[in-house]
């Protein structure tokens, strides 16, 4: 998933894939793996590929004799996604530098990953290289904190208890993918758009787990009830009468192709 999480516990990587692909993730990879379009037998890297959501979902679309690939620099990560699809290829590296030659893949995709790296505009470098002239690169990142309204009403709770380096560790999600990234790795934006989803969560307490995970080790716990509490009003109105939760997210997709591709 990223370059901050390379050391997460074998727990965390299975709650990543039984928690957030199901609340979000796999809604997300279906939409990137369509803009994407990889045909029968072409090559797809999925980059900061976390338990392999999005080549699991790209390897429908190359079929059996195309070649699908996830990289990542979690070994908990890559162990689910291992145990999941045993067929496909996993291996550990750094986007920054990716382990292929020029022109490697067709596709090159990264979703929900580019925010978290250190150096983004060496990896969108990275990606462009191993895509070549004639591949194409698809990203896929959180759009705009403003215009998530469930992220907003846990940012807002989040300001108030715990301050705002807590809110920068959430708020952080937003904002990557910028055009000034793209420009500078060499790569022509073909098309950039937003589309509105919901992370879907069966209550409230799972929905809190799982966004409040980047704070939970940094905050006295008494500050870390006055979150949660804080929430249960907050967002109140993003929970359904059977309590779950549908909270609005924006999401911002990225098509784009090596500058110097005719």
């Amino acid at each position: 998933m990223s370059e901050q999480t390379y050391a997460l516990s074998a727990q965390a990587a299975d709650f990543y894939e039984s928690t957030f692909v199901p609340a979000l993730f796999a809604g997300w990879a279906r939409r990137l793996v369509s803009a994407a379009a990889p045909v029968p037998g072409s090559s797809f890297l999925d980059v900061g590929c976390g338990t392999g959501i999005v080549a699991r979902t790209a390897a429908g679309r190359a079929g059996p004799g195309g070649t699908v690939v996830g990289l990542d620099r979690s070994e908990a990560m890559l162990a689910v996604a291992r145990r999941l699809r045993p067929d496909l290829s996993w291996l550990i590296g750094d986007a920054g530098a990716l382990p292929f030659r020029d022109a490697s893949f067709d596709v090159v995709a990264s979703q929900a990953a580019l925010m978290f790296l250190a150096d983004p505009v060496a990896a969108l470098r990275e990606m462009g290289r191993v895509a070549g002239p004639r591949g194409r690169v698809v990203v896929q990142v959180p759009g705009r904190l403003a215009a998530s309204p469930g992220y907003v009403a846990l940012t807002e709770v989040v300001a108030r208890h715990a301050g705002p380096e807590a809110v920068s560790l959430i708020g952080g999600y937003f904002g990557a993918g910028r055009p000034e990234e793209f420009a500078a790795a060499g790569l022509r934006v073909e098309e950039r758009g937003t589309w509105l989803d919901a992370t879907r969560t069966d209550c409230l307490d799972t929905f809190l787990t799982a966004e409040l995970l980047p704070i939970a080790a940094g905050v006295d716990p008494a500050v870390h009830d006055r979150v949660v509490a804080g929430c249960r009003t907050a967002m109140a109105r993003f929970v359904g009468p059977d309590g779950a939760v549908a909270a609005p997210i924006e999401v911002l997709l990225i098509t784009a192709s090596p500058a110097a591709a005719s």
